[in-house]
Order: structure tokens, then C-alpha cells, then sequence
């Protein structure tokens, strides 16, 4: 029965590819295969018929005929919207969208086959090999990757305030909880003050809103930007060759004396506390940002502003892909997930003009669409 009711979402918080996905991938691969871990799968659940006429899973004697679907804060206003039209349009009912941050996501997706679990998981980085493992450890040997498009990370503060034109080197003397010298040496992050860092930035204590290490954004931002800015010391970019985590420590770390402030997982937080700080900045997707322009403003990095344009042109340098992932274990019993990806792929919802492009999707080119449908189909035919 088509179900007309509004989208059961919950958000409970925030929401990298280690290299940045640079053309877009549906990926079906027998992930677990290539990390077997030696112990014996579990046992697959028993399945029951769905009143939706496909399967559900059963599992202590219930069943679900929702989509589950967790992860990503970023990509949650993109799912949801997806989730509201699927559940209008067709005749399934509207999945299930929980906002757990990247990392729990992963942790929620991987921890088992069944109800209990969940099917899709939205990520706003690639999944890491630990999570591979953890998911073939658990029985789940394929998962399948899909590019839905991009996003930009955005360093934002309130409207009409100081305007920034940072670097990434100047954001990681900002941020980061030890920094190298020129002499090769390694001290305490000794600034408090932007202009401090640069006499050209505002004469402003560093005081920035930012994600948890759960977060996909944080890792996002780990790597675009912190490591970055670590690496303009020539002795330090050798170091990652030498002594990786003496490296990952130096140029990983965020500082943890009050300049950074993690916001938990929820992006519209953030929003909200530099509404109420002028003198605050903010971090996190492109898309809070095109939603909520009346009250904040985004800054330059590296002398490129975070606009739709730079990012789609993949000229802004702080850009990921937005991914979710589907546990091919789950396909065939429970309902309708076959034809959920097909919306979420399709020219209405992913398109130059589709509608999530009015919540801050970045398309990926018309080729790239394409190929990602295709793949898609490709991965309903071999189910």
C-alpha cells in the first residue's frame, strides 16, 4: 500500500575518501572476500513475506517492510528529501533516515545482517578498510558504493561580519593542536588570535565551531585542509614517509584548549551558534551554508570563495564526494530498496535542475550520472 505519511527522520547528529573521488562510482564489489577474517559467517536469517509482496528479514520473530537508512549529517537533508518523495510516490513506505555522523553509520551498517540493522548507510568519505573488515567480520561480504554528487566544506561565520580569505596553511596554525617549526622542531599551538598567525586577518581570538571525530566532515576537513597546511614545512611532508604516525599526530591533531569547539553532530548547531557569535567561525557542508545564507556568510580558501560554480568545477579546494552504501544482503528482502537507489540516482533527484540541487547538491556532470545509473542498473539485474 502506497504510504502518503510524512518521513520518520530522526537526527541525532552530524554529519573521506582518503583520496578525493575525482569522477563518480557506483561500486558492487564482494568487499568482504578480499578481508576474510577466518571465522565462519552467521547463519543468513530466515526470511518472511512482506506486505509490500516482496521479503522482509525476520529476526526474533519480527520483520520490517521500511527501508532503514543512517549515517552522514551531510548527505541526511539529500536522503530525507529522497525518503519524503519516495515514500509519496511509490508504493513503499517511506524509509527510515537517521543522522549518526559517517563514522556511526558505518559502525550501525557493519554490525550485523537483519532487522536490527540497518540497509543503506550515507557517508560524506569513502568507507574506511577497518569498516570493511568489521563488516566481513560480521557476515557482510558485499556492500555497494554509490556517487550522488559533491560538496564543498565551508569555513562560515555570521552575516556581516569580518570577511576571511584564509589559507589552508593559515587554518591549520589556527587549529591544530601542535605545529612544526622551521627549525624541525614540533611546539604548542602558541596562537590565540587570528591576526596573530597573519597581521592581514581580523584582530579576532580563534574561536571555531567544528565537528566531532565521528564525523565525516571532520575527516574531510582532516585531510583537505589540516593536512595540507601541514605539509607546506618540507621536513614535515617528508616526515609522513619516514614516521607515519608521528606525521598523522602532528598533522591530524585539532587542539583541545577551547579555540576549536566540537558542535556534536549536527550541522544546524553550528548554524546556530554564529548566528548568536559574530565573532565565531563554523564548519561544515556547502549545503547549511545555501540554506541558511540570511543569516551567515562563506569565506574564501585559498582564494577561491565556496560558490556552487567553483565547486561542481572542482576549483574550490576544500571538495569530497557524497556517497551511501548498500548492503547487497539486504536486497530482495527488504522492500523497495532496489527502487529507492533508482530515485536517488535518477535525472529528477541527482540531475543539473533535479530537486535536491534546491537543498545544496552538487551535480556531478552529465556523463558521470549516467554512468552511475547504469552501474546502478547493473547492480538491480545481478541481484
Amino acid at each position: 500500500m502506497r504510504s502518503s505519511s510524512s518521513p520518520s527522520t530522526r537526527s541525532t547528529g552530524s554529519s573521506l575518501a582518503r583520496r578525493l573521488l575525482a569522477w563518480p562510482l557506483v561500486l558492487t564489489a564482494a568487499l568482504g572476500l578480499a578481508c576474510q577474517t577466518g571465522e565462519t559467517p552467521p547463519v543468513e536469517d530466515e526470511v518472511a513475506p512482506s506486505e509490500n509482496g516482496g521479503q522482509a528479514l525476520a529476526a526474533g520473530g519480527g520483520a520490517r517492510d521500511e527501508i532503514r537508512i543512517v549515517g552522514s549529517s551531510t548527505v541526511f537533508p539529500f536522503s530525507t528529501k529522497v525518503a519524503e518523495r519516495f515514500g509519496r510516490t511509490s508504493d513503499y513506505k517511506t524509509p527510515v533516515v537517521e543522522s549518526t555522523g559517517s563514522g556511526g553509520g558505518f559502525k550501525l551498517f557493519c554490525a550485523g545482517i537483519g532487522v536490527e540493522h540497518p540497509d543503506i548507510t550515507n557517508a560524506s568519505r569513502a568507507v574506511k578498510q577497518s569498516e570493511i573488515d568489521t563488516c566481513a567480520a560480521n557476515g557482510i561480504e558485499e556492500i555497494t558504493e554509490v556517487n550522488i554528487g559533491y560538496d564543498g566544506i565551508v569555513v562560515a561565520n555570521a552575516k556581516g561580519g569580518p570577511e576571511y580569505d584564509l589559507s589552508r596553511t593559515e587554518l591549520y596554525l589556527a587549529l591544530a593542536k601542535e605545529i612544526p617549526t622551521e627549525k624541525g622542531t614540533i611546539e604548542a599551538n602558541p596562537y590565540t588570535r587570528w591576526n596573530e598567525i597573519d597581521s592581514n586577518l581580523p584582530d579576532k581570538e580563534i574561536e571555531v565551531y567544528g565537528p566531532p571525530p565521528t564525523s565525516g566532515t571532520r575527516d574531510a576537513f582532516v585531510e583537505l585542509v589540516m593536512e595540507a597546511g601541514c605539509t607546506e614545512f618540507p621536513w614535515v611532508e617528508k616526515l609522513e614517509d619516514t614516521d607515519e604516525d608521528r606525521f598523522k599526530a602532528l598533522c591530524h591533531g585539532i587542539r583541545e584548549d577551547g579555540a576549536y569547539i566540537e558542535a556534536g553532530e549536527n550541522d544546524n548547531l553550528i548554524v546556530q551558534k554564529l548566528d548568536a557569535n559574530a565573532d565565531a567561525l563554523g564548519i561544515f557542508g556547502f549545503s547549511f551554508l545555501d540554506q541558511n545564507r540570511d543569516k551567515i556568510q562563506g569565506n574564501g580558501i585559498d582564494g577561491v570563495e565556496p560558490t556552487f560554480e567553483k565547486i561542481a568545477a572542482q576549483e574550490y579546494p576544500v571538495s569530497r564526494p557524497l556517497l551511501f552504501y548498500v548492503k547487497k544482503a539486504h536486497v530482495g528482502m527488504i522492500p523497495g530498496i532496489e527502487e529507492f537507489v533508482e530515485e536517488f540516482t535518477s535525472e529528477r533527484a541527482v540531475g543539473s535542475e533535479g530537486y535536491l540541487t534546491d537543498v545544496g547538491l552538487i551535480p556531478l556532470s552529465r556523463e558521470k550520472r549516467q554512468a552511475v545509473r547504469e552501474a546502478a542498473r547493473a547492480f538491480e539485474d545481478n541481484v
